[in-house]
């Protein structure tokens, strides 16, 4: 009990002792030397309470910083215990979900309506060994940023930020100005005038549906163990995977996709190379980051590539050495992204295709992917029933944009064939 609360209830028999005592009209002496001693007792009291108060102020303080990572640190490790094979059987025979996967629907569900079975995005990720994920430190998160479930994917790799929303619309303001400063000419002279500080605001939307069909037989419901659990998240994260980085990069921004880095009306820098893909072609767009106060080294910079222009770059050897090109890129960006997914397919004579370069600046990311509330789970009773199957229908719903376009970079005309 607090020292607080223990003062209080002293003082409160206190003052119901001396009620009693003073509505006497002759006191005995004793009586009167307890009034006195309750008195001198009741002053003390006041003062130990204020101090008492003051030493709790902040215990609470630090209990309710406490208390506020509390919940998301109880969440991850409740997501860590999530089973979809629950959710397969239950969408297939009706059998209960209970456990922490029960407390989770129950969870997501109060936050958003759902024709289906609710699943985390977070519930996605590969797990080793036993299908219950424990001993899994969970991260410290400022804000529901889910970039473990997609680590391996290429927007992860260029720098991008996934960041998920309950509900509605999200605006994050981007600096736009570049505020300036300048020396007085004289003494008495003023310093150069004010420069307007101003801002952009990126959108997220959620505007885009990705759907995902997945088909289960009989027997594969019937093996209720790891191996269902493992297949049905491989399979759905993967294929996630796959239509967020095609969108991210070149969603066509019409048909219900959004609207992809090289595609869209960012006012992204787009350089013409027209020329065979070489370290002098990257290196010049690393200059241009530079001079934007981008960057401090190639090392900052991300490149996103085709895997043609590997091929072409590895076995095209500067003259009289045995060194080639793709050798001196790697010496300057040491990992470059290669994609066949993520860029199209070269085209042309000779064969040439896009490349994107981008750059993390005072840890604002390049690039913003949007996901809204968690994976709704729809089963279809009719399509496969002949056959005992189940069929699942997964709906994401995401968006993209750029922070600032300073810090993207795209060369058309990259070249992967000599001329």
């Amino acid at each position: 009990m607090l020292d607080s609360v223990k003062i209080q209830r002293r003082q409160s028999e206190i003052r119901q002792a001396l009620a009693g005592l003073v509505g006497k009209d002759n006191p005995s002496e004793d009586e009167t030397r307890s009034m006195e001693t309750m008195d001198a007792e009741y002053r003390s009291n006041e003062t130990r309470y204020r101090a008492a108060l003051i030493a709790e102020d902040t215990e609470r303080r630090e209990a309710g910083a406490e208390l506020e990572t509390r919940s998301d640190k109880e969440y991850a490790a409740l997501v860590d215990k999530f089973e979809l094979r629950q959710v397969a059987l239950h969408l297939d025979e009706g059998a209960k979900i209970d456990g922490a996967t029960a407390e989770i629907v129950s969870e997501l569900r109060s936050q958003g309506g759902y024709r289906g079975v609710p699943v985390p995005y977070q519930a996605l990720e590969m797990r080793a060994g036993e299908t219950v994920a424990s001993g899994v430190p969970a991260p410290k998160v400022t804000a529901p940023i889910i970039d473990r479930i997609f680590a391996d994917s290429v927007a992860s790799r260029m720098g991008t930020r996934f960041i998920n929303i309950a509900q509605g619309l999200e605006d994050y303001p981007i600096t736009s100005s570049a505020v300036t400063g300048g020396w007085a000419s004289s003494e008495t002279g003023a310093v150069a005038g004010p420069t307007v500080y101003s801002t952009s605001n990126r959108s997220l939307a959620p505007n885009s549906n990705y759907g995902i069909q997945m088909k289960i037989t009989r027997k594969a419901l019937k093996q209720s163990g790891d191996a269902l659990e493992q297949a049905v998240r491989r399979d759905m994260n993967g294929c996630l995977a796959v239509g967020m980085d095609k969108a991210v990069f070149q969603g066509a921004g019409a048909s219900g996709e959004p609207a992809g880095v090289l595609v869209g009306s960012y006012g992204i820098t787009s350089t013409a190379v027209s020329a065979a893909a070489s370290w002098a072609a990257f290196r010049a767009a690393v200059v241009r980051f530079m001079t934007a106060n981008a960057v401090a080294s190639a090392s900052d910079v991300n490149l996103l590539i085709r895997p043609e222009i590997y091929d072409f770059m590895d076995g095209t050897l500067i003259t009289n050495t045995a060194v080639s090109e793709w050798d001196r890129l790697t010496k300057n960006i040491s990992s470059p992204v290669m994609s066949s997914n993520a860029l199209a397919a070269p085209t042309g004579t000779p064969a040439a295709s896009k490349a994107l370069l981008t750059a993390t600046v005072n840890g604002v990311a390049p690039i913003f992917v949007g996901t809204w509330g968690a994976i709704d789970l729809i089963r279809d009773v009719y399509s496969d029933a002949a056959s005992g199957g189940l069929r699942l229908t997964a709906l994401a719903t995401m968006d993209v944009t750029v922070s600032r376009a300073e810090q993207l970079q795209i060369l058309t005309g990259v070249q992967s064939a000599a001329s």
